[in-house]
């Protein structure tokens, strides 16, 4: 039986949830449409869907919080598309920090949102199948570091925790996930922020650079992220999980 994708969205205006899954049902898509966090969290207990639409701007817990909680679940995976009714760059760099893979500003069409959702989901099913993120809740140990998953920070030898930005944990993530192994910015895109390549192909490198900082990498020689000319950026170090004591 062919599969059809079920799309949930979460979002307060009731014009906007009744527009959206009736297009995106005539376009060959399941859909469901919830007016907040607690139809949401209600929903999903007891179904699974392939992305979810989530508004930013809702009374008691915003499509942010939202978010993050997603991100921390069962249901991490699963891509997000995020609206949002100000073309404030900042609200859509915390959507992305936050673990959105796609935004869309208020007004839109809902064929532009069918787009969005058709290629975030293709992008998310074009990942090698080895490429998958580990359990959360580990220290990582690589080096001198340790990745803790739970609190999503970087802890070094003597113990001090230095934080990290949503971004920077999702890059770091990856790299220890997938040790001593070339990934090209393609990959690393999908992985941490699934947003067209063409966008955002500088925003990897910022954000290697920013990652080997929090290392105390030498962006010349760096012992840890190290840069494969005309391929990408490899985890120069085996990777173990260190376990609770």
């Amino acid at each position: 039986m062919e599969h059809i994708d079920h799309i949930l969205i979460v979002d307060d205006d009731r014009e906007i949830r009744e527009l959206v899954s009736a297009y995106l049902k005539k376009n060959g898509l399941r859909a469901t449409a919830v007016a907040d966090g607690r139809q949401m969290r209600t929903f999903l207990e007891a179904n699974t869907v392939d992305l979810i639409v989530l508004d930013i701007m809702m009374p008691g817990d915003d499509g942010l919080v939202l978010s993050r909680e997603l991100r921390v679940g069962r249901h991490k995976a699963t891509p997000i598309v995020m609206l949002t009714a100000r073309s404030d760059e900042m609200d859509r760099i915390i959507g992305l920090e936050m673990g959105a893979d796609d935004y869309l500003v208020k007004p839109f069409s809902a064929r532009e949102l069918l787009a969005r959702i058709k290629a975030v989901l293709r992008r998310a099913r074009m990942l090698p199948a080895n490429l998958q993120v580990s359990e959360a809740g580990q220290l990582l140990r690589f080096g001198q570091w340790r990745l803790d998953t739970t609190a999503r920070h970087l802890v070094d030898e003597d113990g001090t925790a230095i934080a990290l930005s949503g971004a920077e944990y999702r890059l770091l993530r990856v790299f220890v996930d997938h040790p001593q192994r070339v990934l090209n910015r393609d990959q690393l895109l999908n992985l941490t922020q699934g947003r067209e390549a063409e966008l955002f192909d500088r925003s990897i490198d910022l954000l290697v650079s920013r990652v080997r900082q929090r290392l105390g990498d030498d962006a010349r020689e760096p012992t840890y992220i190290k840069t494969v000319r005309s391929e990408g950026y490899v985890l120069s170090m085996p990777v173990e999980i260190v376990e609770p004591r």
